[in-house]
């Protein structure tokens, strides 16, 4: 990329010495971290003044930098704008007399949520885009119709710090119920249809404490029903399928606990399923007469499905239903009156499996070398329908419903672009980079058909590898855009994930964590000598956890790439994991490990931290963001990464910092809006790697 006027900003070095298990450092910015930090989350007015003043130069270099990308940036929002579906719409899900659903109405930033009935009057329940309007941000949470249809109740973030509000509406009159519950991260109905049960974040944005309220009563008076002491678990809510129970459920990266309460005494108090014991996992489901558990006991690290007695709780009261095999990932199950439903995993690639009342299981399989399912779960459990999600790179979204009796696939919805699009322009293949340990990381590649697989071609390269989530290899119509200009876009699958299992994710994490990266660095070098990059042409890209991966790597190899891009990246990862007051703190732990309390811990996260280990050298050009409202990845880690990549960079790269000032952790809101953060990175990777 040229060299770029005006200068950056530079930031003031305040050296502040910090010690931990007798080994000190120096860190030169940590004064942009607000002493205030928890009430500026929720209200970024509240950034001290020095701090703002930084942030806001940051943000005017960037604008200014990034100026002569503007009429490409203005070309790829049309094309990206153009690629969605105007009137956007989810298929109905049926429940009793009604169908529930969200869609856009024609344009708009946010959805709205429906409800038909049987003779086919539509009726708007909730107007996101009219509450949205005039607020600097809007994100619909979860929502749910009370039993009797005549509530709903929905989740709602005015802030983009994920502290929920939430709201119960009459349906009848149209307008909500006076008093909204704030600091909600989930919420089920108790069957009176008067009664909510709800989980409320502590003061450091975790999910703790579960009350319980009557409609109709002030929240202040609201009943506590479980409070769980141990920080490093998050708690939440849910209906089982039949709606007998609801489920508090409280888990950590690698051990989990339930208590049910019977949905019709919701006064009554839980029930523990089965006492938590360290690495023992387990989720309960109600299936009819018996419970139904997902969980890893007995050694079956990728889970197996047991099934026990609602009448008599208890571990020793479990008996295998599904038992373990080894390389085979239970994901999900959805229970129904006769059947049971479930997605499963095997060397990285999904199947759903039916299973009747009599034992007999049935397999749907799908043909695409890589791709992508979701169940969803429909609110009836009698029934003999599944609908399930099916999307692969080159497969726009597909709604099916699958009759488990007559064993028929009904697509209901293909998701267009309207702008054209031709699936057979394109191919999508699944390679493997063997690794110096003798791994197979898996790779997922689209490009055009046709294009010379000479190592001409720019590569945009993603990323994640953290807490065994999988980056699926979904439809993503924005992505067209470079590979209709020439990109090869490609996704590691690297350690960290569990794309092949928990043996996967655990080898990518905690004292293994440097696989996470050295798999990335694998996969790059495989590309480009499969022809299908060039060192020194990829574009690298992660967002928070994935994140501290292009972090790492920019570190380790900053010659293989051509950009680095960088959202909401989670780089200060030492200091974070040194400081207990921080929301993820005591939750991140279990997965990179504990640097305040295990020195062995401390000098791997220190050898590997972006932060920590930006060196003088030359560095790639970067583009980076982050949100003042992000309760997840502070503000200040990508800010103090910045400032010190530019400070000790030996080369004339740009460095381009955009924060978001008024949303957090998933940037700005609204279908149309985010599309201009894309169309930025999506000019930078074109720019940087001279295809613009």
């Amino acid at each position: 990329m040229r060299s770029l006027e005006p200068a950056p900003p530079v930031a003031v070095r305040k050296p502040v010495r910090l010690s931990a298990h007798g080994i000190e450092r120096i860190d030169d910015y940590a004064w942009v971290r607000d002493p205030n930090w928890r009430e500026v989350i929720r209200k970024p007015q509240l950034l001290s003044h020095a701090i703002r003043v930084h942030i806001e130069a940051e943000n005017r270099y960037a604008r200014d930098v990034l100026a002569p990308l503007a009429g490409l940036r203005k070309h790829l929002l049309k094309e990206l704008a153009g690629r969605v579906e105007p009137t956007a719409s989810e298929v109905p899900l049926p429940n009793g007399p009604y169908t529930y659903w969200r869609e856009h109405a024609p344009g708009a930033e946010h959805p709205r949520i429906m409800r038909g009935s049987v003779g086919g009057a539509k009726q708007v329940l909730v107007d996101g885009a009219a509450i949205a309007a005039g607020k600097p941000y809007f994100s619909f949470g979860t929502g749910q119709h009370s039993p009797d249809h005549r509530l709903y109740a929905y989740l709602l973030d005015l802030a983009g710090d994920e502290c929920y509000r939430l709201r119960v509406r009459n349906i009848r009159s149209g307008r909500d119920l006076p008093n909204d519950i704030l600091d909600v991260s989930s919420f089920a109905w108790a069957a009176d249809s008067a009664t909510l049960f709800y989980v409320r974040l502590d003061p450091d944005h975790r999910p703790r404490f579960v009350y319980r309220h009557r409609l109709g009563t002030d929240p202040k008076s609201d009943v506590l029903v479980y409070a769980e002491k141990d920080p490093s678990f998050e708690v939440s809510l849910r209906l089982t399928r039949t709606k007998r129970y609801i489920v508090i459920s409280s888990v950590s990266q690698d051990t989990s606990e339930s208590w049910l309460i019977d949905a019709k005494q919701p006064a009554s108090a839980p029930q523990l399923v089965a006492v938590r014991e360290p690495n023992l996992q387990y989720f309960v489901y109600d299936w009819g007469d018996r419970l139904l558990i997902r969980t890893n006991a007995d050694g079956a690290d990728d889970f197996k499905l047991m099934t026990a007695p609602t009448s008599v709780l208890g571990r020793e009261n479990w008996r295998d239903l599904v038992p373990y095999r080894d390389g085979r990932q239970l994901l999900a199950v959805v229970p129904f009156s006769g059947y049971l439903a479930r997605l499963e995993r095997e060397d990285g690639v999904q199947r759903i499996v039916i299973r009747n009342s009599d034992g007999d299981e049935q397999t749907l399989d799908f043909d695409e070398e890589a791709f992508s399912i979701e169940l969803v779960t429909p609110f009836e459990f009698e029934g003999q329908r599944l609908r399930f999600l099916y999307s692969s790179p080159t497969t726009p979204e597909q709604t099916f419903d699958y009759d488990m009796e007559s064993r028929e696939r009904i697509l209901l919805r293909q998701q267009r672009t309207p702008a054209g699009y031709t699936r057979a322009a394109y191919i999508v293949r699944r390679l493997f980079a063997r690794t110096t340990d003798n791994e197979q990381v898996p790779i997922t590649v689209l490009h055009l058909r046709g294009l010379p697989i000479d190592g001409s071609a720019p590569l945009f390269l993603e990323g994640y590898g953290a807490y065994g989530d999988v980056f699926e290899a979904s439809f993503n119509s924005n992505i067209f855009s470079l590979v209709d200009r020439g990109f090869v876009y490609a996704i590691a699958h690297v350690r960290g994930g569990s794309i092949r299992g928990k043996r996967w994710h655990n080898s990518g994490r905690r004292e293994h964590k440097i696989n996470t990266f050295t798999d990335f660095i694998t996969v790059a070098d495989y590309l480009t000598k499969a022809g299908y990059a060039a060192p020194g042409r990829i574009v690298a890209s992660g967002d928070s956890a994935g994140g501290t991966l292009v972090g790492a790597v920019a570190n380790m190899r900053p010659d293989l790439f051509a950009g680095i891009v960088a959202s909401v990246p989670y780089v200060d990862i030492l200091n974070t994991l040194l400081d207990p007051e921080l929301p993820l703190t005591a939750i991140e732990r279990p997965e990179f490990g504990d640097p305040a309390n295990d020195l062995s811990a401390y000098r791997t996260i220190a050898g590997y931290s972006p932060y920590d280990n930006v060196k003088r050298q030359p560095y790639p050009p970067m583009l980076v963001t982050a949100g003042l409202s992000d309760s997840r990845t502070l503000y200040w880690e990508p800010v103090k990464w910045v400032a010190k990549l530019r400070a000790m960079k030996t080369n004339n790269s740009l460095i381009a910092l955009i924060t978001h000032m008024t949303s957090g952790h998933s940037g700005v809101s609204g279908r149309f809006k985010t599309l201009e953060e894309a169309a930025t990175i999506q000019a930078f990777a074109l720019d940087v790697t001279g295809k613009r």
